[in-house]
């Protein structure tokens, strides 16, 4: 028994041939170009590619303002067994170095942390990677109350309101109660942010003199995020009201420095029995001669006269040497 095995071959593609008719339809391409932009704004002929059996597409440089790098492009084609060559589509396309529009993106991309502002909405998916199913106890049984709840007056509380022992409350104290929380991609992401900003690693944090954890300032946070981070409460530190890292740190440590008592200032003394003798000089240089205070006073009550004597040869001195300068 004989098996013959047949393969497959490929047949490679090829570059299709221009049509001659096609090719040489070029002034046919231009009028249909200005046609579209208008006399004037096609420019020279830059070439021209087949794109199959019959069918050529001719560029011309676009001189329109603003479309620096484009050009027209003008699809010519005949049919089978016709000589008559006929427009198939006149389009404007980008060239190289063409000044293109950016990208689009959706606006869930385009969105930029801080750009909600006074009455936007920003609406969630679904399926958002940062969100995970929380516990709001709707699916469970309302337990009873573990005493005997006091009876409700008429017109003082809805009976339809959870009660002091209902699930919905408890499950709100403990922290639950949301139909959604924070996933561990929601919680990861929140704490790359926060170091970034509110970090160990940052020039403000290299500088404090402690960290945040020994802070009096720094209020804790609830849920696995309090084991690195805390809110800061400090008016005068550039992270009031912010979520910093634990071992974040600035100036502003509640124990990084105690303000010193102020220095109690003694009496002034004032020394009433020394006398002080001063004589003018033209130069407004003053010489001073202490005497004792014994000697001095000794001195008035021996001679009270001498002491008005001296004074009055001083005033005598200084007017004449003031008169000859």
């Amino acid at each position: 028994m004989f098996v013959s095995a047949t393969t497959t071959r490929t047949r490679p593609s090829r570059t299709p041939v221009p049509d001659t008719a096609c090719a040489e339809a070029v002034d046919l391409a231009f009028a249909a170009a200005e046609d579209v932009a208008g006399i004037g704004n096609v420019g020279d002929h830059l070439g021209m590619t087949a794109d199959g059996e019959r069918i050529v597409t001719h560029y011309f440089v676009a001189r329109e303002r603003g479309y620096v790098g484009w050009r027209w492009s003008v699809t010519v084609t005949r049919a089978s067994r016709s000589k008559q060559v006929t427009v198939d589509e006149t389009v404007l396309l980008p060239g190289e170095g063409a000044i293109l529009a950016p990208r689009w993106l959706p606006w869930s991309e385009r969105i930029q942390p801080g750009d909600i502002g006074i009455g936007d909405l920003l609406p969630t998916a679904a399926d958002d990677p940062r969100l995970e199913p929380g516990y709001t106890g709707a699916d469970e049984d309302e337990p009873k109350p573990l005493r005997d709840a006091p009876p409700i007056l008429a017109g003082d509380a809805d009976p339809s309101d959870p009660q002091r022992d209902s699930l919905p409350l408890i499950a709100f104290e403990l922290g639950l109660g949301r139909t959604r929380v924070l996933s561990l991609i929601g919680r990861q992401a929140a704490a790359d942010r926060w170091l970034e900003a509110f970090g160990p690693a940052t020039p403000m944090a290299q500088a404090a003199p402690a960290s945040c954890a020994t802070c009096g300032f720094l209020t804790t946070l609830r849920g696995t995020l309090s084991q690195a981070f805390g809110v800061c409460a400090n008016e005068y530190s550039p992270a009031d009201g912010r979520v910093v890292a634990l071992d974040f740190g600035c100036g502003g440590h509640s124990e990084a420095a105690v303000v010193p008592d102020a220095a109690e200032t003694g009496v002034p003394i004032v020394d009433e029995y020394a006398v002080d003798r001063v004589q003018l000089h033209p130069t407004g240089s003053v010489s001073v001669h202490a005497g004792a205070s014994g000697d001095a006073r000794e001195g008035t009550e021996a001679n009270p006269n001498a002491e008005a004597g001296a004074d009055v040869q001083a005033d005598v001195d200084e007017e004449a040497e003031f008169g000859h300068s």
